[in-house]
């Protein structure tokens, strides 16, 4: 073959790549309604990929259904805020809210009825209209702005209220007091500019705004006094001839400097569907790393779990890479990223080592993210929001992340000073840890820890795990021995008389009126486990299933107690709070992260046609493409990593040891682009009944083990289901 001809084929297949991957267009089936209902908590905005600014609607501030802002069963809108969580279970944010309108100005809501009907949500765009004052609203958004074009068709004067006050907090008196401080800027008559800092999850959270109006001014009515100091809320009045109103807003954790600069080099143009479409293909970019085969409904619960998985954490560095720490001082990033809303206790399990696959740069990013977090901190994050650590759920889960990273060969970052944030983070006491405790006894008594000791004790245990391979890769024979060790405390806590995981005092003893069924949430009424009971976090030993298959007597009573999980009553025993407890199938709460992988451990005692009956059961019955469609909390992406990993057939039990344990394929067809590298998964004879795994190949040879390495993944090539409808026993 000559150059020429070379060069032509190269072309060609360039071409045909590109085609391919503006051809999928995989954004086109995504849903941001799915898990607006029920406890999914997810917001129907506009939002691109890790983006800083989640615009979308609020239909109330308070109330636990609100901890998006919005819940798909009201009826009526406040207004239009920035910034927002997806999928927790705890409020916060709902920062600089917009509300247009027309008519009397009053003093308080301008709250507007809307219909479903009359709604649209898509990838990076939302559009509702409001009812009360016949105003239809679109929104749209890049990385750090926000894009508003409300159209006024009552031909009444038409006004907008700014709301500085506004905040997703936890009732009326907390929305007085939550801004600490604020400013409103009225430049000119096409500018405004500002800050607010308020006292929320995370502590004082900044939030610095510019905001460009097309058409200009006429009147401003303030609805606070225009001398306060905070809570600033005023009214936009324009030209009652203009029917279309245009607001462009830049934000930043900084200054209003930087908010200005972010806003003129990401939105300089005035053309909502240029920023629409461009919304549209960076979704597209990142959703089409996957293409299956599969129904229409499919497709949209499994690129709206790619889309909920891709929405957090948030990237919240500035276009120059300026970003706001944990001690709110000012630090600037050289990758231009500092990523938060790291929801770990949830996100280590699936959704981190999903990203190993799929966004490696944005693995090594967010471990960056963790060590600059660490050099202000003193130990690695634990739950972080708007860059300042809360301290929310238990462990410190960075560990299993960053020990993920580095085994996969994800080592873009100073790995000596990642090893040396691992083992202070694991042994030097910080709020909520008690590491002398710890070391001393083997697992955390209960008579001195009242709230979550033996859940803690299991999270520590793998992260202990975790820190010990990674010393043991880098040749640290003392560190491997000592986290070695403590990575068996889980043993000290398994009770043999009744076989479940028991909270235990400092001499020994156990703690008595023992009901497994109880179900304890800490933060309303204390307890050992963390929103769950004994039945759940007993299987709480990812590193290490065969040595709690040997405490449990082996693999038939292991089966056995699995078997009753699933089939006993789902009845639960509750002390405070169980909004968290939902997605139940038999003692199995699909709805909260400690059972995630459990319906994985049969493969571990040789019955892996029980893990395929019920991975096919979660898939089918606990996600749909209803607003509902998700059991429970998404939890900033890890219900939806769940459902992407078990559809495409294998979980990470094991979310750091570059094991993914096979359960089921839910498509035909599924490829995935690793670079250069595609690597394609087949499922022969698959149907509604051909659930079951009959046999496998890899790259055309027989494959016996129970689980895919990470380096088979990502060198390329055909794994190959069998399926049928017989369990193979």
């Amino acid at each position: 073959m000559n150059k020429i001809h070379f060069i032509s084929l190269l072309l060609l297949i360039f071409n045909a790549e590109l085609l391919l991957a503006q051809s999928l267009n995989n954004a086109k089936y995504i849903k941001p309604l799915i898990g607006t209902d029920g406890t999914g908590h997810t917001f129907p905005g506009a939002t691109v990929p890790f983006g800083f600014v989640q615009l979308s609607p609020d239909t109330d501030f308070q109330g636990w259904d609100h901890c998006a802002g919005s819940h798909y069963a009201d009826t009526s809108i406040l207004g239009f805020s920035h910034t927002h969580l997806s999928g927790t279970g705890g409020k916060d944010l709902g920062d600089i809210l917009l509300m247009p309108f027309t008519g009397k100005t009053v003093k308080d809501s301008y709250r507007s009825r809307f219909s479903h009907q009359a709604e649209t949500a898509a990838a990076g765009y939302y559009f509702v209209k409001l009812q009360n004052y016949d105003v239809e609203v679109a929104l749209t958004a890049t990385q750090r702005t926000a894009f508003h074009q409300y159209k006024f068709n009552s031909g009444e004067q038409a006004k907008i209220l700014l709301d500085l006050r506004h905040g997703l907090v936890q009732n009326e008196k907390r929305l007085e007091s939550h801004v600490i401080s604020s400013a409103l800027n009225l430049e000119d008559a096409h500018t405004i500019s500002g800050y607010t800092i308020s006292s929320g999850w995370a502590g004082k959270q900044h939030v610095y705004f510019s905001i460009k109006l097309q058409k200009p001014i006429m009147a401003v009515k303030w609805l606070s006094d225009s001398l306060a100091k905070q809570n600033q809320r005023v009214v936009l009045i324009f030209n009652e001839k203009e029917s279309v109103q245009q607001i462009k807003v830049g934000l930043s954790t900084v200054s209003i400097a930087n908010a200005k600069d972010n806003l003129l080099r990401e939105s300089p143009s005035w053309n909502f569907e240029d920023l629409r479409n461009n919304a549209l293909k960076l979704w597209d970019n990142y959703l089409n790393k996957v293409n299956i085969e599969g129904s229409k409904k499919q497709k949209e619960i499994f690129y709206t779990a790619m889309y909920h998985a891709l929405i957090a954490p948030n990237n919240i560095a500035d276009l120059n890479g300026d970003y706001r720490g944990a001690d709110n001082q000012v630090y600037n990033a050289k990758s231009k990223s500092y990523y938060s809303t790291l929801s770990l206790w949830d996100t280590y399990r699936a959704l981190h080592p999903l990203y190993t696959i799929l966004y490696p740069k944005i693995t090594n990013e967010i471990v960056e993210t963790m060590l600059a977090h660490f050099d202000v901190q003193g130990y690695l994050p634990i739950w972080t929001l708007w860059g300042h650590e809360n301290y929310c759920m238990i462990g410190n889960h960075a560990i299993p992340v960053i020990t993920d990273a580095y085994l996969k060969g994800i080592r873009n970052y100073n790995v000596d000073k990642a090893f040396e944030a691992l083992k202070i983070s694991a042994t030097v006491n910080h709020q909520n840890s008690r590491w002398d405790l710890y070391q001393q006894f083997g697992y955390l008594p209960a008579d001195s820890i009242k709230k979550e000791s033996v859940s803690t004790t299991l999270e520590s245990v793998y992260d202990d795990w975790c820190i010990a391979q990674m010393a043991k890769k880098m040749g640290k024979a003392s560190d491997y021995a000592y986290f070695d060790n403590r990575s068996n405390f889980y043993k000290n806590l398994f009770d043999k008389k009744t076989g479940f995981m028991r909270a235990k005092n400092a001499d020994g003893s156990w703690v008595g009126d023992f009901n497994p069924y109880k179900i304890s949430h800490a933060s309303s009424s204390g307890g050992p486990y963390t929103e769950a009971n004994a039945w759940q976090y007993t299987w709480h030993v990812q590193h290490d299933v065969n040595g709690l298959i040997d405490l449990m007597g082996g693999k038939r009573k292991f089966a056995a107690k699995l078997d009753s999980l699933f089939t006993i009553s789902s009845n639960i025993d509750a002390e405070g709070s169980t909004a968290d407890i939902t997605g139940l199938i038999g003692q199995y709460v699909h709805g909260n992260e400690p059972s995630h992988h459990v319906a994985y451990l049969y493969s571990y005692v040789d019955e892996a046609w029980k893990t395929q009956k019920r991975v096919s059961q979660i898939v089918k019955t606990l996600y749909s493409d209803t607003p509902d469609g998700i059991s429970g909390n998404d939890d900033c992406g890890q219900m939806s990593a769940w459902y992407i990993f078990s559809t495409l057939g294998f979980y990470p039990v094991n979310p750091a040891n570059s094991e993914y344990v096979f359960g089921t394929p839910a498509f035909k067809s599924a490829e995935l682009q690793l670079g250069s590298k595609k690597f394609k998964i087949t499922a022969d004879n698959l149907s509604e009944t051909n659930i079951y795994i009959q046999r496998i190949e890899l790259d055309g040879r027989p494959y016996a083990k129970k689980y895919i390495y990470h380096n088979d993944i990502m060198k390329g090539g055909h794994l190959r289901f069998y399926m049928t409808n017989k369990p193979k026993k």
